[in-house]
């Protein structure tokens, strides 16, 4: 599974580099975050469909599905011919649909992954099934970038197809974690979303996919607008210090507790888009790709396992679906949002905006933990 969700996100990253794409067909920033911001709103819309679906159906059947989209979508791109105005609609159409299966595919993923590992290392085994994620979206900036300068973009889609079809290939032999025959009672999506220590993961998951959407969506276009001659430097800075700290530091918060590491994760992730404010090289760029991808590293799995601690089997779908979906909405309504402050008031403006966000996070999560500690240290019972 960590192999096929390695492609998937390989392919996933060869598109950070698609607003280099939309610019080179006349696009501004503003037509970046709406083109990237589609393939986000898509995954939040169909969230709460995916979650019963991938509950009711089993984690692998959906992973299958979900990667036979990941599989299609890239070939769709290479139909688009002329200028960003005379196939924008039918782009927004491509990134809805790639949208759908990227959230179908990653949901079932990390509940299969949920099925499989002991709740006393529920930390331990997301951030290393996550590691997989994260090499795949330092390898695909990587590649993609090498390609578009010596092939072109129709080659760049040609190979974001392949890889997918590679994963979905050696899922197939794997194992359901997750039975269909027994008929279980179980709340719905929204009201999961709407329990208390779900809602503040939510929250608190919202504003990290902001700089989410800061760091896919305008990176790139704001390092070529620099003359920085290795855009990728901090797509691999950045997935290398996450996979760095999930092998160096996920027993952490199995030991001592998510809600220890959260705020410092949120300061690290803040202060990498920070230093993008004062972006004049490659050694900075590569600086704050660490800062940036360290607190993901943290990020990402502790704020996963405090959604998810004491889940039911039955439930874990929606739970997993919420969290990742509260993730796309920041990335959909930060792609949206920066890609405007990024046209009309600069990317320096749009950078310092993604810090504020992670930074509001790390105070109102301070704020929920002294107001009502119970919501995060109940979740550790077991």
């Amino acid at each position: 599974m960590a192999f096929a969700n390695l492609c998937n996100l390989t392919s996933f990253g060869a598109f950070f580099l698609f607003p280099l794409f939309v610019t080179q067909r006349g696009g501004d920033q503003v037509a970046v975050g709406v083109i990237m911001g589609a393939f986000a709103l898509a995954s939040v819309i169909c969230r709460p469909w995916i979650s019963e679906m991938i509950d009711r159906m089993g984690r692998k059947w959906s992973f299958s599905l979900g990667t036979i989209i990941m599989t299609l979508m890239p070939l769709a791109y290479t139909t688009l011919e002329g200028n960003v105005e005379d196939f924008l609609w039918l782009l927004i159409l491509f990134r809805v649909v790639h949208g759908v299966g990227f959230a179908i595919s990653l949901t079932a993923a990390f509940t299969y992954v949920a099925d499989l590992v002991p709740p006393s290392r529920l930390n331990e085994g997301v951030g290393m099934f996550g590691v997989s994620g994260l090499t795949g979206a330092a390898v695909g900036p990587v590649i993609g970038e090498w390609i578009i300068k010596h092939a072109g973009f129709t080659s760049l889609f040609h190979m974001a197809a392949l890889i997918p079809l590679a994963g979905l290939v050696a899922q197939l032999f794997l194992r359901e974690t997750h039975s269909r025959t027994t008929r279980v009672v179980s709340q719905s999506f929204f009201k999961v979303l709407a329990m208390p220590r779900m809602l503040l993961v939510a929250v608190m998951s919202f504003l990290f996919g902001v700089g989410i959407a800061a760091s896919n969506g305008f990176v790139s276009p704001y390092a070529s607008e620099m003359n920085v001659a290795f855009i990728s430097v901090y797509f691999m800075a950045y997935s290398t210090a996450a996979i760095v700290t999930r092998f160096g530091g996920s027993r952490i918060a199995d030991q001592y507790g998510e809600e220890k590491v959260i705020p410092y994760a949120m300061f690290l992730a803040g202060g990498g888009f920070f230093l993008l404010v004062f972006l004049g090289g490659e050694i900075l760029l590569l600086c704050a790709g660490l800062l940036a991808g360290c607190g993901h590293g943290f990020l990402f799995p502790s704020l996963n396992a405090l959604a998810l601690r004491g889940a039911e089997s039955h439930s874990r779908g929606k739970i997993t679906g919420a969290f990742t979906g509260s993730i796309d909405a920041g990335v959909f309504a930060g792609s949206l949002i920066l890609g405007l402050i990024g046209e009309y008031a600069g990317f320096r403006v749009l950078f310092l905006t993604a810090t504020f966000s992670l930074w509001t996070a790390l105070v109102l999560f301070r704020f929920q933990m002294w107001r009502h500690p119970h919501l995060l240290l109940s979740s550790r019972k077991e």
